[in-house]
């Protein structure tokens, strides 16, 4: 074979640019239909498309009728995914043409502790998106507006919305060090009754009460904090006992601000919450293969 019967050979290995769109799509979307209507080209088309496809890379994509993909399929996926990134920016990286916008609504505490942490490795996958992060504090109805997507803690209940579960949490009662040596040693639930209990409507101490079989009621005196994380700065600063989320709490955990209050049964074992933190999308907005990808890269990054 010649010099050039070999570059051309090459060449022809290349899938064409329609064939890795489509897979694309198909790959998000897991729908022929879907995948037809944003591409503008009829069912046929996407079908011929994904077997010629198949037919030059010589594996099989596909694995079921319902379009989950093979092994080969999700690492080509990621190969493909690059590429077209990679296609959008040209021809000039400065201004950026062809970025995808990506606009996420996260409460203060949930970007600090769960989110920024991991972000980095969202980025360095997806660079061809934009993302914007915007601050959502919705029991003072400061709403992040036209948020593709949004963090809640809640019931899960959304009935004008699409979600799904990130993960759900537990609930301890937490102080700094220094706190703990001075009012404790802290052994039954009663050696709290009269030291200062850290309020937020986010976490009512109602739940960690019932669970002990305490008919104490909900705090009404003493320093409220409508942030998860600013209660934890108030407690890890001595202010009194914050009953908090773990995974929210853990960046004060492994920085050694806050730790338990003791060893025993009522300070050691964590609580249910019963709430979970769940993200939330309109109606139509998984259509968007950016809005899909970052679902899909924050359900994992939780779990």
């Amino acid at each position: 074979m010649t010099s050039q019967d070999s570059n051309q050979a090459t060449v022809r290995r290349i899938p064409p640019i329609q064939c890795l769109l489509t897979f694309e799509a198909l790959a998000r979307l897991r729908s022929v239909t879907l995948t037809a209507d944003e591409l503008c080209v009829t069912p046929s088309a996407v079908s011929h498309r994904i077997k010629q496809l198949e037919q030059t890379l010589g594996t099989k994509l596909f694995g079921r009728s319902d379009f989950s993909l093979t092994t080969a399929g999700s690492e080509y996926l990621a190969h493909v995914r690059e590429g077209l990134g990679s296609l959008q920016k040209f021809p000039s990286s400065a201004s950026a043409p062809g970025k995808r916008k990506l606009r996420v609504a996260v409460t203060p505490t949930f970007a600090r502790s769960i989110l920024i942490p991991r972000l980095r490795q969202f980025t360095d996958v997806y660079p061809e998106i934009d993302l914007t992060l915007q601050v959502t504090i919705p029991l003072l109805d400061v709403v992040a507006e036209d948020a593709d997507l949004t963090v809640r803690f809640g019931t899960g209940r959304y009935a004008d919305l699409e979600h799904l579960c990130l993960f759900k949490d537990e609930v301890l009662p937490l102080a700094s060090p220094a706190f703990v040596r001075e009012q404790g040693p802290f052994e039954e639930c009663a050696d709290m009754a009269s030291l200062p209990l850290l309020r937020s409507p986010l976490e009512p101490w109602r739940t960690w009460f019932a669970a002990h079989a305490l008919d104490w009621p909900e705090p009404t005196d003493g320093s409220q904090f409508n942030d998860v994380g600013l209660m934890c700065d108030a407690a890890a600063a001595g202010m009194g006992i914050a009953l908090v989320r773990l995974r929210l709490a853990a960046p004060w955990l492994d920085h050694g601000t806050l730790v338990r209050l003791g060893t025993s049964a009522p300070f050691s074992q964590a609580i249910p919450s019963p709430h979970a933190h769940y993200l939330c999308w309109r109606t139509g907005a998984m259509d968007r293969w950016e809005v899909a990808a970052f679902t899909d890269w924050l359900r994992q990054a939780c779990t």
